[in-house]
Parts: C-alpha cells; sequence; structure tokens
C-alpha cells in the first residue's frame, strides 16, 4: 500500500514536472513568435506597459490546460482507486462472513457432538 501510494505521488509530480516545462516551452516559443500581434495592435494607447502580453495570454492558457489535464487524471486516478478499494473492502466482507458462519456451523457440531458424548456416558454408566 505503501509502495503504491509513492508511485502514486511519482506520477503526480511527473505531471507536474511535464506542466512545467510544457509551460516554459509555450512561453518561450510565445516570446520569439509574436502569436497575438493582433492584441498589440488593439491596444497602442500605452506600449510600454503591454509588451509581453500576448506571452502572458498564452501562458495563462497553456498553465490552465495544463492543470484541468492534471486534474482530470488525479481524478481518473482517484476512481480507479475508490473502485479497487471498494472491491477489496466487500471481499474482506464476505470473507468475514464466511468466517462467521464457519465458527457458527463448527459450534453447533460440536454442541451437537458434546451432547451426544454425554447421552452415550450416561447409558454406559447405568
Amino acid at each position: 500500500m505503501n509502495k503504491n501510494r509513492l508511485v502514486q505521488l511519482s506520477r503526480a509530480v511527473k505531471d507536474l514536472i511535464i506542466i512545467a516545462v510544457f509551460f516554459i516551452l509555450v512561453l518561450t516559443l510565445s516570446l520569439f513568435f509574436d502569436v497575438f500581434v493582433f492584441i498589440l495592435n488593439l491596444i497602442k494607447q500605452n506600449p510600454d506597459s503591454i509588451v509581453y502580453v500576448d506571452e502572458i495570454i498564452v501562458g495563462l492558457l497553456t498553465l490552465s490546460i495544463s492543470f484541468a489535464i492534471f486534474s482530470w487524471r488525479r481524478w481518473q486516478e482517484t476512481k480507479r482507486e475508490t473502485a479497487e478499494r471498494i472491491r477489496v473492502q466487500e471481499e474482506l466482507i464476505r470473507i468475514a462472513n464466511t468466517k462467521a458462519e464457519t465458527e457458527r456451523i463448527i459450534s453447533k457440531q460440536l454442541h451437537i457432538e458434546i451432547e451426544q458424548r454425554k447421552r452415550t456416558q450416561n447409558h454406559t454408566s447405568k
């Protein structure tokens, strides 16, 4: 169980690293290629304060999509883990019920055997 948790943690960390690398890659590409030049043309009133608007928008868009994918993957993992836990819990309940039923049957059989031995001892002693 502990090893399984470490594997899941490493998947989450791996996904976050991939998101960070992808974010940096997209941000770097958007710095070299002016993807949103039309935004700069629309907002020419204050060009000094909006030099990196397109890079910020692309970066934030990429980050939001990446976090959505990250969240979806974690949700899928949680669904699988929950289904597995429910299955194991049902199996444990079934085993416990079987054990209890077996113990009840054995107890009943022992009680019957003890009663039969008492009767045979009473008949032989008379």
